[in-house]
């Protein structure tokens, strides 16, 4: 493709983007990429449709429209990824982060309010999103998260570090050596069957971070199972799941002893999240 004559304007390079197949608003991210441009500048675009277009931009735009069409994220080829108001970047060591996962920010932040200093930990971190996502919003909480992937974690303190957020990253799996006493556990873990016909489509994200078992609860049977010896009195544990998985994760919740079990929806009003409280007394 890159052999092919570049195009004359900035319209004729997005038509040629949409032309490939390629969604319309990926193939704008991409062209405002390729220009120099910042990627929320799709206004831009809009009024400078008939500019020319530089020929010597045109290869590496043709690369990215390739490997866009061969299913890799827009995000990896664009290094970056907004979450929950941050600006993270991101490569192919760790999960994109997906608009859904803010549902779990947002319900950790409800669970903190009227805590001071709460203790937070974020299992499985990958980008650092969710911790660095719950300390910008609560600067005085202390946030630790855990990977059990020192590449995710180099991502992650990478993004901590640029946006100047003191979450404490430690390399374990799961639970292994946490403290204890946290206000809340929050968790993105892997949750996908290892059969699942939508595995194909991920090709390109880690399948570790994806992945659980049979029937994709593997991780999250051991959280819940870990997680009380870790929380405060009161404290949440709180899970992100499949789009079909919410009844078995509040069973699981239930059975181990938490109260108050009940589940948060997404965007699109799937049931995203599950969790409850854990009392020490009972």
């Amino acid at each position: 493709m890159t052999d092919t004559a570049a195009p004359s304007t900035v319209a004729q390079a997005l038509a040629a983007a949409v032309a490939l197949g390629v969604d319309r608003l990926d193939a704008q991210l991409l062209l405002l990429h390729a220009l120099g441009r910042p990627v929320n500048d799709r206004a831009w675009l809009l009024a400078h449709d008939t500019d020319a277009f530089p020929g010597e931009a045109w290869p590496a735009f043709a690369r990215q429209l390739s490997r866009r069409t061969a299913g890799e994220p827009v995000a990896y080829l664009l290094g970056e990824k907004e979450f929950h108001g941050l600006q993270l970047q991101v490569d192919a060591r760790v999960l994109v982060p997906r608009p859904d996962t803010e549902t779990l920010v947002e319900w950790a932040l409800t669970c903190l309010e009227g805590r001071p200093a709460p203790r937070v930990l974020d299992l499985g971190t990958g980008s650092g999103a969710i911790a660095l996502a719950l300390q910008h919003a609560r600067p005085d909480a202390q946030v630790d998260a855990v990977d059990a992937s020192a590449d995710a974690l180099a991502v992650a303190r990478a993004n901590a570090q640029r946006l100047g957020l003191p979450v404490r990253f430690t390399e374990s799996s799961w639970l292994d050596g946490a403290a204890d006493g946290y206000a809340v556990i929050a968790s993105n873990p892997p949750y996908i069957a290892a059969g699942d016909p939508h595995l194909p489509a991920l090709r390109h994200e880690p399948t570790r971070a994806l992945v659980a078992g049979a029937d994709g609860l593997d991780d999250i049977r051991q959280i819940v199972r870990d997680a009380p010896a870790h929380l405060a009195d009161g404290g949440w544990l709180l899970l992100e799941h499949g789009h079909d998985q919410a009844a078995a994760v509040r069973q699981l919740l239930a059975q181990r002893g938490f109260a108050e079990v009940q589940s948060r929806d997404d965007l699109a009003g799937i049931a995203r999240c599950s969790g409850g409280i854990w009392r020490t007394v009972k």
